[in-house]
């Protein structure tokens, strides 16, 4: 799976069950039902697959998360067949299903993952500084012992926002040389020590270095990009694209991919012959927010959005990376990558 879940934790029979945020929504948008083929590419602790699953229709869930799959398996035993649980990057959702139905994505981080400190995406317990949501290839702890510090710089400005991106990424160099990092509470009082805490400040001063880490680490904005075009492939003309973001990086991800699809176009004057663009999605929803009520109860919910869209009949497009205006950030070989 791919900033937080939100998710609030409810036990059913076997499995420590998950209620994402605007589930609601997320199911008014999906419409699933008895006979279609459903695709949760983020299947996490099984919010989203367990309601779809009790309106009828049959589910394959991805995660890449082997602890995930391994959680899930009781589901999918009492499932009568209508679960398929598959550990792979949701990238690869059009591999695992001929066609489907819907799709719907959850992104980031769940809480199951921050709850866990041995998964050390979090400092609000002491762990490893890893981060890996497959639990394989580059750890945190590399990334942060080993890159050059205008590399740190970028991540960091780019992915996580902070705006002392090149102070913290100069005190990680120079600290890594007495002593490297290995474990959260370590980067996370280096930098609140490093650049301070002012009392109007309603986050730590790590919050945002952690969180581009981590979007870094898992490669989530690429993962989300690609995963977009499967969708595309992967869906039937009628076909409902769901997909609930948690940062502003992801939700304009999702926006600008939705508008590119939905927009036709016959040639431009400068190239009048150009085949005509076709439109392959329709939108059905943009920018949904929890309520107010949700985020009471839930406050990681605060900053979900649910966007949504309608496959039209028109051929899938190429997987042009350009209309993300995704950031151009150091290179690293990822573990199955395409």
């Amino acid at each position: 799976m791919m900033a937080g879940h939100g998710d609030d934790p409810h036990a059913v029979g076997g499995l420590v069950r998950h209620i994402p945020v605007l589930l609601a929504e997320v199911l008014e948008a999906l419409q699933p039902k008895e006979g279609e083929t459903i695709v949760d590419g983020t299947f996490g602790a099984g919010g989203y697959t367990s309601a779809i699953l009790e309106r009828g229709a049959s589910v394959v869930a991805i995660d890449r998360d082997p602890d995930a799959i391994l959680a899930g398996r009781a589901l999918e035993q009492r499932s009568g067949g209508r679960l398929k649980l598959v550990q792979a990057p949701f990238s690869t959702l059009d591999e695992q299903v001929e066609s489907a139905d819907g799709v719907v994505l959850d992104i980031g981080v769940s809480s199951m993952q921050l709850d866990q400190a041995e998964r050390g995406f979090s400092f609000r317990a002491d762990g490893p500084l890893d981060m890996r949501m497959a639990q394989a290839g580059l750890s945190a702890a590399d990334v942060v012992n080993t890159f050059k510090a205008g590399d740190l710089a970028r991540i960091f400005g780019f992915l996580g926002e902070e705006r002392h991106a090149g102070r913290i990424a100069r005190m990680i160099e120079g600290r890594r040389e007495k002593r490297p990092f290995e474990r959260t509470l370590d980067l996370a009082d280096a930098i609140a020590t490093h650049i301070g805490r002012a009392p109007k400040d309603k986050i730590h001063p790590a919050t945002r270095v952690f969180q581009a880490l981590r979007i870094f680490v898992n490669d989530e904005l690429g993962e989300l990009a690609r995963a977009l075009f499967a969708a595309e492939r992967a869906l039937r003309p009628g076909g409902r694209l769901v997909v609930v973001t948690f940062h502003s990086l992801e939700d304009r991800i999702v926006k600008r991919f939705i508008a590119d699809r939905a927009d036709a176009a016959s040639g431009s004057r400068h190239m009048p012959d150009a085949p005509a663009r076709v439109a392959t999605f329709r939108k059905s929803g943009g920018g949904v927010a929890p309520a107010e009520a949700e985020i009471a109860a839930n406050p990681r919910a605060r900053s979900a959005r649910l966007r949504a869209a309608i496959r039209t009949d028109a051929p899938a497009r190429g997987g042009d990376f350009s209309i993300f205006g995704l950031p151009k950030l150091p290179a690293v070989e990822r573990p199955g990558e395409r």
